[in-house]
């Protein structure tokens, strides 16, 4: 008997019996092993995130699932690559709504914070404006295997069998500390995998695909959402994040100094010229929205996504990648665009989107042994006594 994952979903995969007796003593570890994995899967689906420990972002609220998905059409998938202790990688993709995002092509922009990053497709939605491909979030050299994935896919797509030129948008992160990056383990397999897995509804968050061998701030990082919905008397629109968190700083939630309470910090040991926590890295920052806008519209909103990120104590180092790639589900000329007089309450809310799903990213993850060693997960009973402390949390009692 063989137990794998295949899509977020397990599978039992029993060889051949050679005995009645073989088979009852098989058949009664298959039930523990099956009521095992399956506690296992229900924990995965039960993570605690920010808002779960009384962290609440900002004034705006959530979307019902409280993720990018919130985003109608919007869907996200994962392929997660664990090989020993030395394979920590994976693959998850951004699906904008529709069936051939290449014929359906919608606005967009890319902002970047600090450019020291890989970003396949950058220029070309820069000049034209527009996203005609899926959004693959990967490891820093998977990015040309992942982008070769994704124009075998924009290709292979009905309706497109003359198109002689896409533009495959990939993003990456170094993981190359939990990963033995230099094996390259990503393969176009992966990337169409979590192509065909990605659905709506819950996103699986924390050490799930392209997060799968991320650090931040010195703890493990990894894959976060969050969502935010505007009244309807602003428009009632909504802006959905995604992030892949790689990147180092002094980590702070919600005002609370949490990284120097902890005692794990950017240039914490600059006094003894001795620099432990490098605050090099990345992120990744995906946002979707469903208000109609053009491509300079969701430039300045993609910029805003910035701010958010600066709320949890990034850096932006010299040698972090921080890029925000955003899009509209609303292709131009559908509907009256948003007024920029109309756009603060936007602005307000991918800041808030940005920073939850930072924060989710932290929460959501777990401890990982890797090639180069460990990194443990944010200590959680250490930093909701911080948050207590310094006011961002009441009564923690009452959460459980």
């Amino acid at each position: 008997m063989i137990v794998i994952r295949v899509h977020g979903q397990w599978r039992i995969r029993i060889a051949r019996l050679k005995s009645r007796l073989f088979l009852k003593v098989n058949r009664q570890l298959l039930t523990v092993l099956v009521f095992t994995f399956l506690v296992s899967d229900q924990s995965l689906a039960e993570t605690l995130l920010a808002r779960d420990h009384g962290v609440v972002v900002g004034i705006l609220e959530p979307g019902p699932i409280n993720a990018i998905t919130d985003v109608e059409g919007v869907r996200v998938g994962h392929e997660t690559i664990i090989r020993g202790e030395s394979i920590n990688t994976g693959v998850t993709v951004v699906m904008p709504p529709g069936d051939n995002i290449f014929r359906q092509k919608l606005p967009a922009a890319i902002v970047v914070g600090n450019g020291f990053g890989k970003l396949i497709g950058l220029s070309q939605v820069e000049e034209l404006g527009e996203l005609e491909s899926p959004i693959v979030l990967t490891c820093t050299l998977c990015v040309h295997t992942a982008a070769h994935a994704v124009v075998t896919y924009l290709l292979s797509l009905p309706g497109n069998e003359q198109v002689r030129s896409v533009n495959a948008v990939v993003g990456e992160t170094n993981d190359g500390f939990l990963n033995d990056i230099r094996a390259r383990a990503v393969t176009e397999s992966h990337v169409f995998s979590a192509i065909e897995s990605a659905k709506s509804g819950p996103v699986e968050q924390g050490s799930v695909g392209a997060g799968r061998g991320t650090r931040a701030f010195g703890w493990k990082g990894g894959i976060g959402s969050s969502s935010r919905v505007l009244p309807i008397q602003l428009g009632g629109w909504t802006v959905g994040v995604l992030v892949q968190s790689n990147y180092g700083g002094v980590l702070t939630i919600m005002g609370a100094p949490v990284g120097k309470e902890l005692g794990q910090y950017y240039l914490q040991d600059v006094a003894t010229d001795v620099q432990e926590q490098n605050p090099d890295g990345s992120i990744m920052i995906v946002v979707a929205t469903d208000a109609p806008l053009a491509s300079r519209n969701i430039k300045r909103l993609a910029r805003r996504a910035l701010a958010g990120l600066a709320r949890t104590g990034s850096s932006m180092s010299n040698g972090s990648g921080d890029y925000v790639i955003a899009f509209s589900t609303v292709a131009t000329g559908l509907k009256e665009e948003v007024r920029n007089d109309d756009m603060s309450p936007l602005f307000q809310a991918v800041i808030e989107a940005t920073e939850e799903a930072i924060y989710n990213s932290l929460f959501a993850a777990t401890t990982v042994t890797g090639y180069r060693g460990t990194t443990e997960a944010l200590p959680r009973e250490a930093t909701l006594e911080i948050l207590q402390r310094y006011g961002v949390i009441k009564d923690r009692n009452a959460l459980q």
